[in-house]
């Protein structure tokens, strides 16, 4: 349905100013930049509650330099933060574009937080893969529910409309230049809104199937943790009108999305010390490597599952995540005093799991590296009561999209930018890379925050030239 329809001729029932397509992070976002702009702004959601993607998350966004670090001791700076990006990603991604949302993350959380009393606080207790700082910032119940729910709230308290169950189906453009969308209701009738600046915030193609196939094929049958709306609306879109697109192959997957609950397991359980085996009791990877690139390691297991096995002090710091509290309140997290009970809980071979934990204490006792190059030197050894978590391999979203200038405004491909198109989040091309292994723990949710307060800033500007000539 990501359909490009001639505008020439077209009466559209009311004009707005800024539409934005998408009431994710992204969106909600840019609605607020740009409302602060002073630009009247429409927001269109295909859902009954703008939910999106940001939902299913961690809520979890990294930022450098800002005054929660400050206040916990943290040094850190965009710079820093830039490079640990890049080294991730094995310099694959534009140096300026992640340099923009490195710097631009910061001050909008900031933002959010002194004019709109989003309550962040820095992740203090543990770092991510990647990350040569603590630097992740969350919500108090470091959920991404929590997050949309108050981006929500701070869109209707400024007046901003948000029009749910709104799906748009079309665009009308003359040329490259949108004038306005068409908006189908669960009833099946048509809306036709017209518009002078137009962004896409309607995230990637993780939920299209046919595109996963084409561009993610080792992740094609695997379980997809996304919005189901994620159909590549916004990068058809974009290419239907000549814009430029990079890293389709980029994504993050995750391997551990507990099985069958289906339910976010943080990755503090791996990187505080525990460790992934396979159905023999066996472990298969080095797991501490990143969640994003596990998840086609998880795949590749008997049956595509694995068990992330730790214990209490690392359950302890889980805890602060709603998720995993769901997960143990759903009887996922198993517990036993032992590792042949603890095997016998998860119906694999006592002797294995004995055998395989004990190797790791051995490894973590010396200061070790294994076989799989995982160095265990300053990890603290599982002790009684031991936890263990049956998980799988999941797709989360895709990381490649339309590419955009200092202004998300998408670019065309001889780097000339669209009249009056924007991107953010999922829809412009992210600081991954084309491969699994780029993602940087926190890349989604950065280029949403980050582009998406350009993206309403600029598009408020461009709509004013739009009406002025």
């Amino acid at each position: 349905m990501s359909r490009i329809l001639p505008a020439d001729g077209v009466e559209f029932e009311f004009t707005v100013p800024v539409v934005v397509i998408g009431g994710g992070a992204a969106g909600m976002i840019a609605a607020l930049a740009a409302h602060e702009r002073g630009a009247e702004v429409l927001v269109l959601e295909r859902d009954a509650l703008p939910q999106g993607s940001t939902a299913l998350s961690a809520g979890l966004i990294p930022a450098p330099g800002t005054r929660w670090q400050r206040e916990a001791g943290i040094a850190d700076g965009p710079e820093r933060f830039a490079a640990d990006i890049i080294a991730k990603a094995k310099g694959e991604p534009d140096p300026a574009e992640v340099a923009r949302v490195a710097r631009a993350v910061g001050p909008a959380l900031e933002w959010l937080a002194d004019r709109y009393g989003l309550p962040f606080s820095v992740v203090d207790n543990f770092t991510y893969p990647g990350h040569s700082a603590r630097r992740m910032h969350g919500l108090p119940s470091r959920s991404g529910a929590e997050l949309i729910d108050r981006l929500r709230g701070a869109v209707e308290a400024a007046g901003i409309d948000v029009l749910c169950e709104a799906h748009v189906t079309a665009l009308y453009a003359d040329g490259p230049r949108v004038r306005g969308v068409e908006v189908t209701r669960p009833d099946g009738s048509v809306e036709r809104v017209g518009c002078a600046a137009l962004v896409l915030a309607c995230n990637g193609y993780g939920g299209n199937k046919a595109l996963v196939e084409r561009h993610v094929p080792e992740l094609a049958d695997a379980l997809y943790f996304g919005h189901p709306g994620n159909q590549g609306d916004a990068l058809l879109w974009g290419q239907a009108l000549g814009a430029a697109t990079r890293h389709l192959s980029g994504h993050q997957g995750h391997g551990s999305v507990a099985h069958p609950a289906g339910i976010l397991v943080t990755w503090a359980t791996v990187t505080e010390g525990g460790v992934q085996v396979n159905t023999e009791g066996k472990r298969f990877s080095n797991e501490a490597q990143g969640y994003s690139e596990q998840a086609a390691v998880v795949l590749r297991q008997p049956q595509g599952i694995a068990w992330t096995v730790f214990d209490e002090r690392i359950a302890a710091i889980a805890r602060q995540f709603e998720d995993f509290r769901q997960a143990e309140a759903m009887g996922a997290v198993l517990g036993a005093d032992t590792p042949a009970d603890l095997a016998r809980l998860m119906k694999i071979d006592a002797d294995a799991l004995t055998a395989t934990l004990a190797e790791v204490d051995r490894l973590k006792a010396g200061g070790g590296t294994d076989g799989f190059g995982r160095d265990f030197a300053g990890s603290a050894p599982l002790v009684p009561p031991y936890r263990a978590v049956r998980v799988t391999g999941a797709l989360f979203h895709t990381q490649g999209g339309l590419v955009v200038d200092d202004d998300a405004r998408v670019l065309d491909g001889q780097g000339r930018p669209l009249p009056n198109l924007f991107a953010a989040g999922g829809a412009a091309c992210g600081v991954s890379g084309s491969k699994a292994s780029g993602y940087l723990s926190g890349n989604g949710l950065l280029t949403a925050v980050a582009l998406g307060r350009i993206a309403g800033m600029a598009a408020a500007g461009a709509a004013r030239e739009e009406t002025s000539q």
